[in-house]
């Protein structure tokens, strides 16, 4: 098994306490300092089996097996490259290091373990290109060595709940106009916006509730429940 590091800028906004984060393992089309460009769809194959299989790629401390540190909770390649999303384990030391070193900026990277399927030499490009891999672990690392790839953020109660949102919307199955108002209030959406795009612009779109006097009459009676 060989391992890509790779290390960002790090970007944190909030950091939730049950350690919930998201990033990016690798990145598409960039040349790292190893010589080497990871050519989008690399991963599709191997990430096809693991949710075959029912199998995880492994997030680990430092690419050790010894230390694991959590769970991947989604992995998906993008426009970008590999996004990761994860959850650090609370309960075990080395995923409490983590936790604080990533709160505080103090580690940055993340890295991937993974075995080379098709991969060939490019000399236009100068670089080794990987076309196809066998992805085994992401790593969260403190080394260097794609600076692109990067951990984006570590992610707040009311971010979770607007992805919440979206699986549901996804699925099919929206919610009440109340909680999707709420969720707009916990984001930071003034009161006032908040309850008129839920009463009017969610409940039509979204729920088929029909608007005008009804729909006017059920956001004053919103507003009235949450006047402070």
């Amino acid at each position: 098994m060989k391992t890509k590091v790779s290390a960002p800028i790090f970007d944190i906004k909030e950091i939730s306490e049950d350690g919930v984060f998201s990033g990016y393992g690798s990145i598409f089309g960039n040349r790292d300092h190893g010589g080497d460009i990871v050519v989008a769809g690399a991963f599709a194959k191997s990430l096809a089996e693991h949710r075959q299989k029912g199998s995880r790629v492994k997030m680990f401390w430092q690419h050790d097996p010894h230390q694991p540190i959590g769970k991947w909770t989604e992995l998906a390649e993008d426009g970008k490259g590999l996004f990761v999303e994860g959850k650090l384990n609370m309960g075990v030391q080395k995923g409490r290091e983590a936790y604080a070193l990533l709160k505080d900026g103090d580690i940055d990277g993340l890295s991937i373990g993974y075995s080379v399927i098709d991969g060939a030499a490019d000399d236009k490009q100068g670089a080794f290109m990987l076309r196809q891999l066998k992805l085994w672990e992401v790593s969260v690392v403190s080394m260097a060595m794609n600076g692109d790839a990067r951990v984006d953020a570590v992610k707040s109660e009311p971010f979770e709940k607007l992805e919440m949102l979206a699986r549901h919307l996804r699925d099919g199955e929206p919610l009440p106009a109340k909680e999707f108002e709420d969720i707009l209030r916990e984001a930071g959406i003034p009161k006032s916006m908040a309850t008129q795009i839920a009463s009017v612009g969610y409940a039509k779109a979204v729920l088929g509730e029909p608007v005008g006097e009804k729909a006017n009459q059920r956001a004053l009676l919103y507003r009235a429940l949450l006047r402070d």
